[in-house]
């Protein structure tokens, strides 16, 4: 049985990790280097830096500092924002990532998605998905959650598994930075109609919502970012109440 995977997020803005709640109001959580760096050593199962301004402002991910984390870390890292062709895929996976995310280019390009998979093998390909809940349908939003488009949340994530994807991190727009738990409902839609592993994120808070996204969610990995950032669950802590609620995670480090 694959052990659940605790990854923390590094979103990045003009180089410095930053947090808000619903990707407003952003503060300044430190460097990401030294996040990275942090997080490698303190039990983290994985890391993804998202550039999240990169898309809306039509630039490529930070290609030097995607270079200085992977120096700086020992798990496997994702990154993603700014990515539109094979050739960037190219970049950053040589700059030392370990699997590119990608999300406004995938539903303005779908085949973007099967070029990767062709090229680098679907375990290097995560599709970000940013789902949000309009009049009552969950539907997926790009361009950093500011555009709403045509696809519901559900019928894209099965698309991208036919298309090559391997692995989707499904955000809860809604969740994201509230601490109110992860959207179990949306999780549960998704993982009963797709194979790939899903990771959950927005809104993790406590120590149990991590378990009952698991538990009810059927997630296969649990991202948060600010709980860690400010120190508020740690995450080998998270892991030994995990371990103690039956949940199979990695306690090796």
């Amino acid at each position: 049985m694959l052990k659940i995977r605790i990854i923390p997020c590094l979103d990045v803005d003009k180089g410095r990790v930053v947090k808000g709640i619903n990707f407003l109001n952003l503060i300044d959580a430190g460097d990401p280097v030294e996040s990275g760096e942090r997080y490698s050593e303190a039990g983290a199962d994985e890391l993804v830096f998202l550039d999240i301004t990169a898309s809306f402002d039509n630039r490529r991910t930070m290609i030097d500092i995607v270079k200085r984390v992977s120096e700086k870390t020992f798990i496997p890292f994702t990154v993603g924002g700014g990515i539109k062709t094979v050739s960037d895929m190219n970049d950053i996976l040589q700059a030392g990532s370990d699997k590119v995310s990608i999300n406004t280019a995938a539903v303005l390009d779908p085949n973007l998605i099967t070029s990767g998979a062709e090229n680098f093998g679907s375990q290097c390909i995560v599709v970000a998905v940013d789902s949000r809940n309009v009049n009552g349908v969950d539907k997926v939003f790009i361009y950093g959650g500011r555009k709403e488009t045509d696809f519901m949340t559900v019928d894209w994530c099965k698309k991208v598994q036919d298309l090559g994807a391997g692995e989707i991190l499904l955000t809860s727009w809604d969740r994201d930075g509230t601490k109110a738990g992860f959207d179990i409902e949306l999780l549960k839609k998704v993982t009963n109609v797709v194979r790939i592993p899903v990771i959950a994120s927005g809104g993790g808070g406590e120590k149990e919502h991590f378990v009952s996204a698991v538990r009810q969610g059927h997630a296969s990995a649990l991202l948060a970012a600010s709980v860690f950032h400010f120190g508020e669950i740690k995450i080998m802590d998270l892991k030994r109440y995990m371990h103690e609620n039956g949940i199979n995670v990695r306690l090796d480090i």
